[in-house]
């Protein structure tokens, strides 16, 4: 079964773009999502598909305080404990 970072990097890969590019997430995913240039209309939307996929709450609020894709794969991780 691929890692929770395996399955965010997919997430993000799929479905977030920056000015109509895909975003280009480095190999440890250590990106700020709104230090790239997403909208953040698009993380929170990211937060519903996390939330779908890991059977975890991911409310707007914990969208807004994880800096970094690191930072979501620890709150899933710790979520999913």
């Amino acid at each position: 079964m691929p890692s929770t970072q395996e399955r965010v990097r997919k997430l993000v890969e799929n479905n977030i773009e920056v000015d109509g590019q895909p975003l280009n997430v480095p190999e440890d995913l250590n990106i700020s999502l709104l230090e790239s240039g997403v909208p953040s209309t698009d993380i929170v939307a990211l937060g519903k598909l996390i939330a779908e996929e890991f059977d975890v709450t991911v409310t707007p609020d914990d969208c807004a305080s994880l800096a970094s894709l690191p930072d979501l794969v620890a709150f899933i991780d710790a979520k999913a404990a």
